[in-house]
């Protein structure tokens, strides 16, 4: 797989823009919430897949996604400083925090 991180540059040459993405989300409080990762520098990027096999594959079975065009994703995560984007990772940006144990009683 392709692995292609896509700064804030406008078009760059030979950029083919991405059509429909599979983009990974959490609950939040009201509704569905962008999943956003950190770069190994700990920068924020926002993750797409072109389809949901790539995304089961890096991120499992059980992960939740919505369908968003590259724009749409764009401009949904630059109010939040967000300015990458990576389609198709092979792995995760940066490795997912380890789950914490419930409380005992």
């Amino acid at each position: 797989m392709e692995d292609a991180l896509y700064g804030d540059a406008a078009e760059p040459g030979g950029r083919r823009r991405a059509g429909r993405l599979c983009v990974p989300v959490r609950p939040g409080p009201r509704a569905w919430v962008t999943r956003l990762f950190r770069t190994p520098f700990g920068d924020r990027t926002a993750v797409a897949f072109s389809c949901p096999a790539r995304l089961r594959e890096v991120l499992g079975p059980a992960q939740p996604w919505i369908v968003l065009s590259e724009p749409a994703l764009r401009a949904l995560v630059a109010p939040l400083g967000v300015r990458e984007l990576r389609i198709d990772p092979a792995r995760l940006p940066a490795p997912a925090p380890a789950p914490v144990p419930a409380p005992v009683a």
